[in-house]
């Protein structure tokens, strides 16, 4: 299944999470073409989300606070999708029970 803009980019923020990185090895990380990631990149660069940095060896990027707080926002986000899962499919197991048991008492 193709993945949608916001996973891209969810996913370039996580892999960005522990360490500044350059345009090949967020390629590899991230499993992008370059001329994609880097139309992503400058997205998340123009929205503060990404820093570039300039070094001597090449160009590298990092994660900016804010890009930070959105990924931890994403997150959390996720953990709640889970949560609401999980409650989800507990409450259809107990469906049948629930039913089970009016109608015992309904025949008593």
């Amino acid at each position: 299944m193709r993945k949608s803009k916001l996973e891209m980019y969810q996913e370039i923020l996580e892999v960005l999470r522990n360490k500044p990185l350059t345009v090949d090895f967020l390629s590899y990380g991230t499993n992008m073409d370059c001329a994609a990631l880097r139309q992503r990149l400058d997205f998340l660069i123009r929205n503060g989300l990404v820093k570039e940095r300039i070094l001597k060896r090449g160009t590298v990027f990092a994660l900016s606070e804010r890009g930070l707080a959105v990924l931890k926002a994403l997150d959390v986000q996720k953990q709640l999708e889970q949560v609401k899962r999980a409650v989800i499919a507990v409450d259809r197991s107990m469906q049948p029970e629930i039913t089970v048991r009016k109608h015992q008492h309904a025949n008593q």
